[in-house]
């Protein structure tokens, strides 16, 4: 390695914050369960208020994509996700957060260049490397079970 190179990194260790890796941990752990509680408490209200049990778990996938939007368009679940790290990346939440930020980031070049062509940025790649495993999964699936 070049000498510069590692008169850089150690330069940049030197001053790099420490992560408090434990801490960090906590926080993800108690925040993603506090959000999979709420999740059970809607899907438990929804089926008290006579949803069966699948529309039940539709209808709580529709309210946490809806609530992670609304918090990500008021600039609110960014602070969360500052203070709870990875927590606040329960699937669908996360998902939704990624999509909506990159269609308020790109708003101001227009409906069809801006948000149209830019909504997926982040979230496509999750979206093909995730049908892309689908297909792979499946194939070995497929092909173990004819024998």
């Amino acid at each position: 390695m070049h000498t510069d190179a590692k008169t850089y990194r150690r330069y940049a260790q030197a001053r790099s914050r420490k992560s408090p890796l434990l801490r960090d941990m906590l926080f993800a752990y108690v925040s993603g369960g506090t959000i999979c509680t709420i999740a059970q408490l809607l899907k438990n209200g929804y089926m008290a208020a006579g949803l069966q049990e699948e529309t039940a778990g539709t209808a709580v996938s529709i309210t946490l994509i809806a609530a992670a939007v609304l918090l990500t368009a008021l600039g609110i679940f960014d602070r969360i996700a500052k203070r709870t790290g990875a927590g606040t990346l329960v699937p669908i939440t996360g998902f939704a957060n990624a999509v909506a930020s990159s269609a308020i980031d790109a708003r101001s070049e227009g409906f069809v260049l801006g948000v149209g062509a830019k909504i997926f940025q982040i979230a496509g790649p999750v979206i093909g490397y995730g049908i892309l495993a689908g297909v792979v999964y499946g194939s070995i699936y497929w092909i173990t079970t004819l024998f």
